[in-house]
């Protein structure tokens, strides 16, 4: 996600995007909960490069990329790009909306996990697939590889 995302935006800003104010001043500035104009404007003040900013940043902050006022600056030239495995019977709104509600999902999955919270009662297989179709879109080569390796779906076929 968050590589496609750099790409998409290295593409319209810059390699230096992470100081572009034009950049920086398209990010949502909520009074409450996560803030990505102030995490990005903080990670880039104290690292030295963009590379380094992009390691620091919050997987929440990736999915405020996919927001609908991205669209036209972002997803609109860039989507088919940096996600070539996208569903191409969707718009590029469409699927740059699948992308934003699938990246919301995989971030509630990882923040039950992550806060050691139980995640028996989420649907666990269309979380897999979420996460699957993801990967798919972003590179259908790992997501063939993945179908060949993975063993999620017999467990989540055994599951009581």
């Amino acid at each position: 996600i968050r590589n496609g995302a750099v790409e998409a935006i290295e593409a319209v800003f810059g390699g230096n995007w992470h100081l572009n104010r034009g950049f920086v001043y398209t990010l949502p500035a909520p009074a409450r909960g996560y803030r990505p104009r102030e995490d990005l404007t903080d990670c880039a003040a104290k690292l030295p490069t963009a590379g380094k900013v992009v390691a620091e940043l919050k997987f929440a902050f990736w999915r405020f990329l996919f927001l609908k006022g991205q669209q036209p600056r972002i997803w609109d030239p860039h989507l088919a790009a940096t996600f070539p495995g996208y569903d191409k019977a969707l718009t590029l709104s469409e699927a740059r909306a699948r992308l934003f509600d699938d990246i919301d999902e995989v971030r509630k999955l990882r923040n039950r996990i992550a806060h050691h919270e139980p995640i028996f009662a989420r649907n666990l297989h269309e979380d897999h697939q979420r996460i699957r179709r993801i990967i798919e879109w972003r590179r259908p080569d790992v997501a063939a590889w993945l179908d060949s390796t993975q063993q999620v779906t017999a467990l989540l076929s055994r599951r009581p």
